[in-house]
Order: structure tokens, then sequence, then C-alpha cells
């Protein structure tokens, strides 16, 4: 490939949003665009147009590096590619691509901005650009957020015009026929006669000419794949077995190992392993960061033998009783912890007289808890170093091992995988520092490390503990006055602080789903406190707005009945925001809302969240059982701007719905002698599949702004039973798992 052609495929175009940032990084900088990864030792004969596509004789490859969690993410960022590429559903293959700057997220910026998500003025946006900028500057490609979506939106489908157009041109080139007179099809060029060239046959002159620029995204009304339901390119080998996660991996003479960490997450004082080193199948023992490894010829021995180790832990750097994890939070409600004054709007202090209602309201700490335990495979050689492993944060992980091996960045290799579940809990890199820490003990074999599920509870880094005490005026039989103080760890600078970073300014987080609640209440406070680190906590599926979402909506549904208003009608009086109201419309209709008690025994509970941008309503219909409370029915409406797979989507949400109402229903993390309690599912146990209510969904495309999806869901949940139980029995539930205050049938 000639010099010409790499500088072209390295400038690939950048957004404004980028560009608004130059001021405060200088133009050159943020215009820079990084090195094309796909360039290094890219054969003859290939076209590689950008970061995102690449085609050879034997086909057509599409690359998506957002991390495939069990959301759909690579036929996603797949489909976006190829509704440009005019690619027939399944014409190419899909890899992840390597860990790269190329693959920046800057969409991830807009939940970091201060500012509404209906802000669209001036301030806002170049606010959100700077952020975005610096985003792009520091390279951070991160799965996380709901920002798969958004970020891969017209990124991923300029890429594949920047693909189709080029290919077009290098037809033109071949026949002689203008590029005006040239249409493409399922992936050829197809000329005026009908002839057609496939795309693979174009790939050598392709690759010979600079990549068009700015080329025309196709209208949404010649979309073949957008907005359509599309097969996930996972489910055929997901239902008959043969998709293998990271935790499948196998290569030759690879051996397996077990970790026995500090369960108080300190330091070891001292281990024997005698009774260990004798087991069947161990081949060594090793120490690691906060304990010890066993390496064996299978996973389940390595288990063993991490069983048969006796040792002397230290003590936990946080408090070791649980209760005193609540006194620091409820000790935190004072001048000297407040983060930032969310809102202020009225005159809340002259609102709220001897007449004010008040109350206090808990969310736990929550355990991430996916079904596919942490794992990682990590291989070192003298020159270069390779980790197999499903991370949410793969520049993140390769910074780390390369500083445990001491090999440079550049010859740290890490292959993203399929992964059976997150939720948060692959944005950490314990499974990986503890795979290379094992490795680098013994360079040439590759180790298999697999957390057991025991050992996967105790260090798992849990959702944030928060508090809340709220205060409120009804007058005229509406709600007049609300003042809502947040108390909570920080779990963005907890877990930024892991990989060397801080969170400058208050944490947008501990707020999150409380300050910016659409409705025009004459009084309205929001205030956050920063609770002093406890327990190291990290991002949960929709990080704050899942408890603060549940403080905010609960309380406003106190008022509400206070009030003697209808739940449903008393927040439509107060939503002045049109998609806001659009989504707790759809919900009234969607369940044919006649008040909270449709009938004898039943009770409905409504709840409205905001969440990354994305307005979420739902009723929750319960009826009350001999065997206690089911949840018979729930209604979400949301609306993301733009529905990428009708299918997926559905399936995204109702899975968020049923995370967030199993949660709140039965999970806690407690913390006793500075060990987490609760070691397996046997004691955190979410929704029965017999518990699963009916779920409907409709998502609504008016916000002017593409959204995710993945967290959004969640927030409501939580409220939206406890406001139903509320209604079903009289029972008011501030505390969060419920079933320590009702049993569920």
């Amino acid at each position: 490939m000639s010099r010409a052609g790499r500088i072209a495929r390295r400038a690939f175009l950048v957004g404004s949003a980028a560009i608004a940032g130059g001021v405060v990084f200088g133009t050159y900088l943020v215009r820079r665009t990084p090195a094309n990864p796909l360039l290094d030792g890219a054969p003859d004969g290939s076209a590689i147009f950008n970061p995102w596509v690449k085609v050879d004789r034997t086909g057509v490859t599409l690359i998506a590096p957002h991390t495939d969690l069990g959301q759909g993410a690579r036929s996603m960022q797949a489909a976006l590619i190829a509704e440009e590429m005019d690619l027939a559903w399944g014409q190419f293959t899909v890899e992840t691509g390597p860990p790269s700057a190329a693959y920046f997220n800057t969409a991830i910026a807009e939940e970091q901005a201060p500012f509404l998500s209906t802000d669209t003025g001036t301030s806002a946006e170049a606010v959100r650009g700077v952020m975005g900028a610096l985003f792009k500057v520091m390279g951070l490609q991160i799965t996380g957020g709901s920002s798969s979506v958004p970020d891969s939106f017209h990124k991923l489908r300029l890429a594949g015009a920047v693909a189709r157009e080029t290919l077009k041109a290098a037809a033109a080139r071949q026949t002689g026929i203008p590029v005006a007179q040239l249409k493409t099809d399922h992936g050829a060029v197809v000329l005026p006669d009908g002839r057609r060239i496939a795309y693979t046959a174009l790939a050598q002159d392709a690759g010979r000419i600079a990549p068009v620029q700015d080329p025309r995204l196709r209208d949404p009304s010649e979309w073949k794949l957008i907005g359509r339901p599309m097969p996930r390119l996972d489910i055929v080998p997901k239902s008959t077995g043969a998709l293998k996660f990271g935790i499948d991996l196998r290569l030759d003479g690879m051996l397996h190992a077990a970790v026995k960490l500090n369960p108080r997450r300190g330091p070891v004082l001292s281990y024997d392993a005698t009774d260990a080193k004798a087991m069947r199948g161990v081949k060594q023992i090793v120490p690691v960061t906060h304990g010890v490894a066993v390496i064996a010829d299978n996973t389940w021995r390595a288990f063993q033998a991490a069983l048969a180790i006796k040792a002397d832990w230290g003590p936990a750097p946080y408090p070791a009783e649980q209760a005193d994890h609540w006194r620091a939070v409820a000790e935190s409600f004072v001048p000297e912890r407040l983060d930032k004054q969310w809102r202020n709007d009225g005159d809340v202090d002259a609102a709220l007289d001897a007449s004010a209602l008040s109350a206090t309201y808990k969310a736990p700490y929550l355990a991430h808890a996916p079904l596919e335990p942490l794992s990682a495979v990590v291989q070192m050689k003298p020159d270069r170093v390779d980790v197999w492993v499903s991370s949410q944060a793969p520049r993140f992980a390769q910074e780390k091992v390369a500083k445990i091996t001491g090999l440079p960045v550049e010859a740290v290799h890490l292959h993203n995988q399929y992964c059976g579940g997150s939720f948060g809990h692959r944005l950490e890199f314990e499974n990986i520092t503890l795979a290379a820490e094992i490795a680098r003990q013994m360079p040439g074999v590759p180790i298999q490390l697999t957390f057991s599920r025991e050992e996967d509870f105790a260090q798992d880094f849990p959702r944030q503990i928060s508090m809340s005490r709220a205060r409120g005026r009804v007058k005229d039989g509406q709600v007049d006055a609300l003042s809502l103080d947040i108390a909570s760890v920080s779990a963005s600078a907890s877990q930024m602080g892991r990989v060397g970073q801080s969170v400058p300014g208050p944490d947008g987080q501990i707020a999150a789903g409380a300050w910016n609640l659409p409705y025009a209440l004459p009084h309205f406070r929001m205030r956050a406190y920063r609770v002093p680190e406890l327990a190291p906590t990290s991002s949960w599926r929709s990080v704050g707005a899942s408890s603060a979402g549940f403080f905010a909506d609960g309380f406003l549904d106190e008022l509400i009945h206070a009030a003697g208003a209808d739940p449903l009608l008393e927040r439509l009086r107060l939503t002045r925001e049109p998609v806001a109201r659009g989504v707790l419309e759809a919900v009234g209709e969607m369940s044919a809302w006649q008040g909270a008690r449709p009938e004898k025994g039943r009770g409905r509970g409504v709840a409205f969240v905001e969440s990354f941008g994305v307005p979420c309503a739902q009723v929750v219909e319960v009826e009350r059982t001999p065997r206690g409370l089911r949840i018979v029915k729930v209604w979400v409406a949301l609306d993301v701007g733009k529905v990428v797979d009708p299918v997926n989507f559905d399936n995204q949400v109702k899975g968020g719905v049923i995370w967030g109402l199993g949660h709140a229903m039965n999970c806690e993390i407690t913390y006793a002698d500075g060990r987490a309690q609760q070691s397996n599912f046997h004691a955190y146990q979410g929704m029965g599949l017999h518990q699963c209510p009916e779920i409907v969904v409709r998502g609504l495309e008016r916000g002017s702004k593409v959204r995710g999806a993945g967290e959004p869901p969640v927030p409501p949940a939580a409220p939206a039973l406890a406001n139903a139980i509320f209604a079903a029995t009289g029972v008011r539930l501030r505390e969060m798992p419920f079933g320590k205050h009702v049993d569920f049938a």
C-alpha cells in the first residue's frame, strides 16, 4: 500500500463535537485522528477504508470494537456499517478489533456534562463538545453508560458509506463508467446494464485509491436494516452451544488457575499451602496481590486446592461491620460533605413549613454477579503477551498488563471475547491483572484464571451504598415543594482511582435520576453529599440512577398520595418537557390506567426516571395472594430517539426491568468482619422464573438524539414496584430490598 494511501486511511473524518474542544486542547490535537490499527500487517490486495471496514478477495470484515456483553453490541455495530455498505445481513464476518485510540468513545461524554439532557443551548453543547474532545484526545475506548448505540450510530454509518463510495470509485476506474451511474446492492457494485462486480473483486483496486471523504448518508426511507427486526449474529451459535465465551477458551498446553484472596481486601499475613501442594493435578502455587494462586491441570482441581490453603488475612481497609457503613452515610448530610447543589428552584426553605412531610430512603450495596464468572487467559513470551478476555475498557487493561509484565503497551495483544453478562463487572481488571501476575511467573505457558463463584462475590466491587433524606409539601391538592438530599459514596471516584484517574469536580452519578426530574415544581431543591470512601465500589447497571431514581420517584409518590391526587395524572400535570410527557402518556395508554387500585387485592404503581438521557416510565401491577405479593404485569415506555433493532430493543428493555425488579425484591450485599456475607446465589436471589411477570414494551422515537436502552429501564422498576405495593397493601417501602418487609409469592 502506498504511503499516500496509508496517510489517507489514517485521516478518518472527525465529528464536529470533537472540533468544539479545539479551544481547550488545541485544534490540531483534537483534529488529529489516531492511527488506523488495521493497517499494521495488512496484506496486499486488501482495502482498508477506515478502522471499521476491510475488504479483500475472501470477503468483507466489519470491526465492532464495543464489547458484546450479551446486549447484542456486535450485531448492532455490524448492522450500522452494513446498512450504508449495502451488505445483506450476514454477508460479512465481524471482529472486535484490537485495543486502539481509534475507537474512542465520545458519546459517553453526554453523561459527564452537568446539563439537563433537554438543554441544547450553546453553553451545554459547547461543554459536551469539550468533554467529547477530551475523550478523543485520551483515546477513551470504553463500553458502558448505555453509550454503544449513541457512539456508533453516526460514526459507523459514515464508515460504511466511505467504504461504499470508495468501492464505487474503484468500479468507475475499472469500467470507465461515471460513479453517478453506479449503484450498490448486496455486496456488489451494479453497472447500468445490470452487471455486478462483487466488492471482493474490487478490493485490490479500492486499496490503491484514497477513500472518498464526506459521503452522503442514506435517508431513513432507504434503510433496509435499521429499524427492522434482525436475527442477532450470535443467536444460532448461542442457542446451539457453539458460541465460545471467554471462559470456554482452550489453548494447547494451557494450565488452569484459581485464586484464594483476602476476603477483606487487605494484605496476606501468612499462608500454608502444604495440603494443597499434595493434591492431584496441582502444578504450582504462587503468591499474587492480596492472596495466593493455584495452577493445576484443570479448573476443578485448582478450585479444590485453593480451598485447602490456610491463610491468615489482614484487616479490611474499611469499616468491618455493615452498621458502621450506614452510620458513615447518615453522618454525611453535613455542609462540609456537600458535593453539589444540583437544583434550587423557587424558595424551598420558605415553602417547607411545619406541615412538611419527611422520609428517609436507603439503597444497599449490590453485587454484579453475572452468570459467567470472571476469567482471563494470559500467555507471556519474551517479546509479547497475549490476553484473551472480555473487557469493557481494553486499553486500560492493556496498560495494566504492560505494567505487570514490564513489556511495552504495544507488545500487549488483547483479544476481546464474548462474555456471559457484566452489568459493569468487566469495567474492572482484577481477573486480568491476577492472570498476568501468574503468567509472568510461568513464562510461555497459557494460563487460564477462573474465579470461583464465591471468589467472584467476595472480590466484587459492588454498587454504591446510599441514603436520601426528603421533605416536601402539598398545597391545594397538588405537589408544591420537594427537597431531596442524597448521600452516597462515589462509585465513579472509587472506580477511576483504580486506573489512576480522578473525578474532577462533583460526581454527577450521586444525583443521577433525581436532579433531572422533568417536573415544573414551584419549589425544588436537590443536593448531593459525598460519603468518604467505604468498601470499594464500581459502576453497576444504571449506576447512580438505580438508587437516586428510587428515592426521588418514591417520595414524589408519597407527596402525590398526601395531596389526594392520581399518581399518573399528577405526574402529567407537573411535566412540562414534551418527550418525558410522551412516555408518561404512552405508559398510561398501554396500561389503560384508571387509578392505582384497579380492583380489590390489586395495586398499580407508576414511576418515571430519566437516566442516560432516556426518559422511561413504567407501570407495575401487583396482586395479593395467600403466599405473598405477585407481580402480575409491567408496562414500559421509553424514548431513545431511534430504535435500531426492535426485537433486540424489546429484549434489552425486558431484561432491564427484570434486573431492576429482582434486585429491588431480594438482593443486597452486607459486610461482617470486613467480608461480604453473601457468597453465592443461594444468599443473593434475584427474581425467580416463576415470579417473572408479563412485560409490555413501547419504544418512542421523538427525542432529538439517539440514545441507548441498556440501562434506562432499570431505575424506574424499583419505585414502580414500591408504589404498586403501597397501592395494594398500604405499606410504604423506603428501603431495598423490599423482601425484608414484605413477602413475594
